[in-house]
């Protein structure tokens, strides 16, 4: 048994008020790298799911494996679909994470900003943040947004639910009905933030942001004709004969 299998058995294990313990353990342990950020993310969510349920079990068969105790005589796909679920998040491609990574490391959150988040939910803010500084505010459903970004829908719940909390983004809600949503209107509140995506995008890819520029003077170092300095009325050279050392060589001459 490595250590995320232990994690795993105090979270499942665990009463709900020793949950914030076991999530402190796991970020630990995450830091000093001996559990890997797909391990750190399965088990976030479910200390998550068991945290916000009502009695804080999982819907999961009586067994730590997900499965019925007459596993070995069930179906192969319903054992690989409870175990898939004793795992708390939808199974991963290689190419979700390669859009997770890339919207992590392109650059739409500020270094301090993007400390603060781990891999998945950066890219979900990176998605966000391109779309609020294209348009000017994001009304993508977070489906939408997940699928963009690579993770799964909780990671993007999750991501924006903190960005909100710190003051990075403004939630608006959009009710068409008194049972029935719109999406929600996303728009940044951080200058920080805005600052950055004026100076990372160009003015064309982000309008409503802004672009960064600046206009320089050049110097004028061109030479101007005499037909130029007699229109702009530029006072004549004095003739050689009103320079006093012109006067005093003929006095020389003439002596």
């Amino acid at each position: 048994m490595n250590y995320a299998d232990e994690v795993r058995r105090q979270a499942e294990e665990a009463p709900r008020a020793a949950l914030p313990a076991v999530t402190a353990l796991l970020w630990r342990a995450y830091g000093d790298g001996k559990v890997t950020e797909a391990e750190a993310e399965a088990l976030s969510v479910l200390i998550a799911e068991r945290t916000a349920s009502k009695d804080g079990l999982r819907g999961q068969s009586p067994n730590s494996r997900g499965t019925d105790p007459e596993g070995a005589k069930a179906e192969p796909r319903k054992l690989v679909q409870a175990v898939r679920r004793s795992v708390g998040s939808r199974p991963r491609t290689p190419e979700s994470m390669v859009r997770r990574r890339r919207w992590a490391t392109a650059g739409y959150l500020p270094p301090q900003i993007a400390a603060l988040f781990t891999v998945g939910e950066g890219a979900v803010l990176a998605v966000i943040g391109r779309e609020i500084a294209t348009k000017g505010r994001c009304t993508l459903a977070m489906g939408h947004i997940a699928a963009l970004a690579g993770v799964s829908v909780t990671t993007a719940k999750r991501a924006l639910r903190q960005a909100a909390l710190i003051g990075l983004v403004e939630i608006e809600l959009r009710r068409v009905t008194g049972f029935r949503n719109d999406t929600n209107r996303l728009t940044l509140k951080s200058r920080e933030w805005t600052s950055w995506l004026r100076l990372r995008l160009p003015r064309a890819v982000c309008p409503a942001v802004g672009g960064g520029g600046q206009f320089a003077t050049g110097t004028n170092n061109r030479l101007e004709s005499k037909g130029r300095q007699k229109r702009r009325g530029t006072p004549k050279r004095p003739p050689a004969s009103a320079n006093p050392h012109h006067r005093t060589a003929s006095r020389i001459a003439g002596a």
